[in-house]
């Protein structure tokens, strides 16, 4: 069965998602604790439901919808019954486990750094944000083996559609008021940290459990060519 994360792209996406994490700590320990916005914040135009007018804040509204528990359990749910239907059950596996996965470390992140935006929401590092990235950088990777692409081009492909995904959600949440640009861009690499090691995850135990099928079937016949 073919893996979810290529031979070829596992040095190129190890490097990023190590970069991606020390992006994460960074920006927390910077923030940690803030109510308002930082310096790299102020660098980026930061608009608000006031200055983004239809049908951009319908755009936004629609964007924010996807990272939603509906919206984002409707994409969840339709991206795992397209990779059973195409009976790949580890992509299954890896486009349900990887945004999850993401998303619950955003979760785990947020009352560590306690960085927080209006009525006191915490905001670092933006869930809805790297739950998109999560699932863009999935179905890259699944598109990018299906596909035979590796090297250079297949991580410049899946990095591609992480980062429109990421920007897009990044650009609905600071559009909305929702969080800060840092927020979003602590978002993004935590998809990028959590994702790929979550393809690894699911590669490695498909494979032992492929090995532990084998072995019994392999001892059958080891018996059976036996004098």
């Amino acid at each position: 069965m073919a893996p979810v994360l290529p031979p070829s792209l596992r040095a190129w996406l190890g490097l990023v998602a190590a970069l991606a994490a020390l992006a994460v700590v960074g920006l927390g320990a910077m923030y940690a604790g803030h109510s308002e916005p930082g310096r790299v914040d102020r660098w980026v135009v930061e608009p608000t439901a006031d200055s983004v007018r239809p049908p951009w804040l319908h755009v936004a509204g629609v964007t924010d919808f996807l990272g939603e528990p509906v919206g984002a359990a409707v994409l969840v749910l339709g991206a795992v019954l397209c990779c059973l239907l195409l009976r790949w059950p580890r992509a299954a596996v890896l486009v349900a486990l990887g945004p999850g996965l993401t998303v619950g470390t955003t979760t785990l992140l947020k009352p560590l750094v306690g960085r927080t935006i209006h009525d006191g929401s915490l905001s670092y590092p933006s869930g809805h944000t790297a739950f998109l990235t999560a699932l863009a950088l999935a179905l890259a990777l699944l598109a990018t083996g299906r596909l035979g692409h590796g090297g250079t081009s297949g991580a410049s492909l899946v990095l591609l559609a992480a980062l429109v995904a990421g920007g897009a959600m990044g650009w609905a949440q600071v559009a909305l008021g929702a969080h800060y640009p840092t927020d979003t861009l602590g978002g993004c690499c935590t998809a990028l940290a959590v994702t790929p090691a979550a393809a690894w995850l699911v590669d490695r135990a498909s494979d032992r459990m492929a090995d532990r099928r084998s072995d019994p079937a392999d001892d059958r016949m080891a018996d059976a060519g036996r004098p």
